[in-house]
């Protein structure tokens, strides 16, 4: 008896907690809540121009400078009701995601619990890792 009070109340924490991953490259963001019940999915494009800049010198940026932040913006209002974020994917857009939300002042970069390189997995390939991840079991079938 005990013992299933005792998986119930972890069962009713881990539904309670919002957890989320949110895989990025510099085109795209897909956000992923994810719990017992199940899990949402959203996907953020970022900003797309038809028009090229042309910088002054090889260290300047070739996007434009708002497009980073707006597009950075856009992933930290998906996150926000997150309790502990997993930040996926390929490239250095991880990082500039992070450094955002540390120099935004978002309470997000307390969230950030880990940082990890992939490739371009398919949606139930991150689901599958995030629920690993966060030691979430698969869906029961009633």
């Amino acid at each position: 008896m005990a013992a299933s009070a005792n998986r119930a109340t972890r069962e009713a924490d881990m539904t309670a907690q919002t957890r989320a991953a949110v895989w990025l490259d510099h085109h795209e963001a897909r956000i992923f809540h994810v719990d017992l019940d199940g899990f949402d999915e959203q996907r953020l494009r970022a900003p797309l121009h038809h028009f090229h800049r042309h910088p002054k010198g090889s260290s300047e940026a070739h996007a434009h400078p708002e497009d980073e932040a707006r597009f950075f913006a856009d992933i930290a209002r998906a996150l926000v009701s997150a309790d502990e974020i997993l930040i996926l994917g390929p490239s250095t857009a991880k990082s500039q995601l992070v450094k955002y939300f540390d120099s935004h002042g978002h309470a997000l970069a307390g969230k950030v619990v880990a940082i990890e390189t992939t490739d371009h997995p398919t949606d139930a390939q991150i689901v599958a890792h995030v629920r690993s991840h966060f030691r979430i079991p698969e869906l029961r079938v009633r």
